[in-house]
């Protein structure tokens, strides 16, 4: 007979019992058998890790399917107001080629999803005819809430040619073009197209934001006229219950097809006319703002979607013309805003702002952190605001504390645990009463402990995969996320220099260890963010090769930069750099993840560096740089490169040793496309904010020296995460937009009686 469990015991088990309803070891190994041996036709002779990993996944599964039915009938029963849903090379990452353990497939489901062909006009109304179709078929991923038995859906959906595609060319020889036209419809799943310059992939990127839409849609609906759990036939027909009963939120402007989808829809197939049909599209649709870069904002070539999408071409026409009639009331002989605002922009190339459409189709518009919120306000939106108030609010984006502490960092969940209990899991505002164990010297040492082991865990992990022996003992000074302009990790580049240079011009004088990893990766066509990637792999050469540096500085580029690594790395961190230029990061969430972990934050008042600063006091925070006012004061001036390359001494030295090949020996002009940037055309301003980033690094290194101090300021800054729980997130969006009121009820398992 077994023991039972220690509550330190339980707490290093909690993600798994928690998540999962994992109740009996003695069950689940033998699942666990059972479906290595039927499930999988293998013995633990010849199974293989994927196998086992198989093994145990479908065995989790079992756990969670009679969750996840019950989840679903309960929706439809207890009807809920609303359910919503070196150089960088790049390698194809086959997925799916061992299949998913985790989904499951509904070919029942199958939807028929139109493209092309022209639009009629009947005395019955529109009528969108001789289209290509493509079968949407769906795939369901059960996602677990923590302790609670609810399972909920997330659905994908894969491309597939219909049965009867080209047959006609099979009867005529014509195999060879049947299978190619065949292969083109179910492109459209195959790979995720990226955002270049390239009409081809323009086509194709717009074919599966618009296949994701429209299969969503009629689901949505197929679910709303439905009168239970799985059922197909239609009960209801009237849609002015729509909006209570469903919330789309457009994530981004890439769904924001969904408007022109709903009101085909509606006004098309359902028969509602046009006010009512755009009544109900409003008050379902919400938008959220991701970024406030222009060139980030989609801005589709007409042509294309009168090519690919006649009809939705015209509703986008219409809903054009009735909005700008609007704004012509509010704003009578102002032509100009008429220009500004409408969802047409004229030019060589005739375009739709789909920012725009998302606005005038949405009842809700959000940035995802304050200072975003405000900006968009003032700036790409002001005319919007302007004309509806009313619609704008601020949501601050949030993590989950289950993944990102309690599974990823589970010595620090469980000596917190160990202080305040286990509800802080489900309740990150708990977190503060750590505030009281600042000055716990007990509590201290085991903070401090944990964060060495995690820095231990990951440097063994670092010398197995990048065969690169670091100092435990350094500061780990880390800046993961997208190889951008705007994020600045050309400046980190030119800390790094800095700290180099100095380390070479007194090389007996003692600095603080430093190992500096910056990871993300480069979107494919983005030229700069590849040289950036290859200035710090070279930078990382030079450093890493000197004997006069010895262990004081590494670099390294943490190459693939996924969740899973994303795991190993944030909870080693010692500082997390935060340094995009101020009012171009619209939030960050890893900024978020490096401060619940117990790194502190080198960073500019940015996104929700901001809200993070003010919630742990500016003195917890190593904030450096122009504020967003100092941006636009710089603009108005006119920002100049040259000003401070012959101002400061130590800024020049790095940017000659850039130019003449110090960091590129063998191809001395490497970098200089780099250099020119920084010189001539950079929108991002990174010398601007040079040497108070030195300063401020200084102030790092200094507290460094002093671990007990250092150690109370990351103890304060964890206390202080509690509002940047996606908890907090979804309740607000639930609340302020959706309209629907968050409850923590539990579920009763499939084994209880309700």
């Amino acid at each position: 007979m077994s023991r039972p469990l220690t509550d330190q015991e339980k707490r290093k088990q909690i993600s798994v019992r928690g998540l999962a309803g994992v109740e009996n070891v003695t069950d689940l190994k033998k699942n666990f058998n059972r479906h290595l041996h039927f499930t999988l036709v293998k013995d633990r002779n010849v199974a293989t890790p994927r196998d086992y990993y198989f093994a145990l996944a479908y065995t989790v599964r079992d756990h969670l399917v009679g969750r996840w039915i019950r989840t679903q009938q309960h929706y439809y029963e207890k009807d809920p107001k609303k359910i919503s849903g070196g150089w960088q090379m790049e390698e194809a990452d086959d997925w799916l080629r061992y299949g998913n353990p985790w989904e499951k497939a509904r070919p029942e489901f199958t939807l028929p999803v139109h493209f092309y062909g022209r639009v009629e006009h009947t005395s019955q109304g529109a009528k969108w005819v001789d289209t290509q179709v493509v079968l949407a078929m769906p795939y369901d991923t059960p996602v677990p809430g923590y302790r609670n038995n609810v399972v909920n859906t997330m659905r994908l959906w894969s491309a597939k040619a219909p049965n009867d595609f080209n047959l006609k060319d099979f009867n005529v020889g014509g195999y060879i073009q049947a299978v190619l036209d065949r292969n083109l419809a179910e492109n459209i799943s195959r790979v995720l197209y990226p955002n270049d310059n390239f009409f081809e992939g323009k086509e194709l990127r717009l074919k599966q934001e618009y296949f994701v839409v429209a299969a969503t849609l009629q689901d949505i609906i197929r679910r709303f006229k439905s009168s239970k759990f799985g059922c197909l036939d239609p009960v209801r027909t009237n849609f002015d219950a729509f909006p209570d009963k469903v919330a789309i939120q457009l994530n981004d402007t890439h769904p924001s097809l969904a408007i022109p989808e709903l009101m085909r829809i509606l006004v098309d197939q359902e028969r509602l006319e046009w006010e009512k049909a755009w009544e109900v599209t409003v008050k379902t649709c919400a938008y959220t703002n991701h970024t406030v870069l222009p060139e980030a904002l989609e801005r589709w070539p007409v042509h294309l979607i009168e090519t690919l999408l006649p009809r939705h071409l015209q509703i986008i026409y219409e809903i054009n013309q009735r909005f700008l009639n609007r704004v012509a009331a509010a704003f009578p002989g102002d032509v100009d805003r008429l220009r500004r605002m409408s969802l047409v922009e004229e030019g060589a190339v005739k375009r739709i702002n789909m920012a725009h459409l998302c606005i005038a189709g949405s009842h809700a518009v959000n940035g995802v952190a304050r200072i975003h919120s405000e900006i968009l306000k003032k700036t790409i939106f002001k005319d919007f605001y302007e004309l509806e108030p009313h619609k704008f609010q601020n949501k601050t984006n949030g993590i989950t504390p289950r993944r990102w502490l309690v599974m990823c960092n589970p010595g620090l969940a469980e000596v917190i645990a160990e202080r305040i209990g286990e509800e802080y899991i489900s309740d990150l505002d708990q977190l503060r009463k750590l505030l009281s164990y600042v000055d716990d010297e007990s509590f201290i040492r085991d903070v401090a402990k944990v964060k060495q082991e995690n820095k231990l865990k990951f440097s063994a992990y670092l010398e197995k995969e990048y065969k690169v022996h670091i100092n435990p003992n350094s500061l780990f000074d880390i800046q993961v996320k997208r190889i951008h302009e705007y994020k600045r990790q050309l400046l980190n580049c030119l800390h790094v220099i800095t700290l180099y240079n100095r380390i070479k011009k007194e090389p007996n004088k003692f600095f603080v260890p430093r190992t500096v990893m910056i990871g993300g990766k480069a979107a494919p066509g983005y030229h700069m963010a590849k040289m950036i990637i290859k200035l710090i792999t070279a930078i990382g050469d030079v450093v890493n090769h000197d004997p006069v540096v010895g262990d004081r500085l590494r670099v390294i580029f943490l190459e693939n930069y996924r969740v899973s690594l994303a795991e190993k790395v944030i909870p080693a961190a010692d500082l997390s750099e935060q340094i995009s230029t101020a009012g171009t990061e619209a939030s960050g969430t890893g900024n978020m993840k490096f401060m619940l972990n117990g790194a502190l934050t080198i960073g500019t008042m940015d996104g929700a560096n901001v809200e993070m600063a003010e919630e742990a006091g500016e003195e917890n925070f190593f904030i450096f740089g122009m504020r967003v006012e100092d941006v636009e004061r710089l603009d108005q001036r006119g920002y100049n490169a040259q000003e401070y390359y012959d101002r400061i001494p130590e800024l020049r030295h790095i940017i000659d040793q850039l130019s003449s090949g110090f960091f590129s020996p063998k191809q001395p002009d490497l970098f200089k496309d780099i250099v020119n940037m920084l010189m001539h055309h950079d929108r991002f301003k990174v010398f601007a904010d040079y040497e108070e980033y030195i300063k401020c690094q200084e102030r790092v290194s200094a507290l460094y020296k002093n671990p007990r101090e250092w150690t109370r300021m990351v103890i304060r800054n964890i206390a202080t995460s509690g509002k940047f729980s996606s908890d907090r997130t979804i309740a607000q969006y639930a609340r302020e937009i959706w309209g629907v009121e968050p409850t923590r009820q539990r579920m009763p398992a499939p084994d209880e009686k309700i």
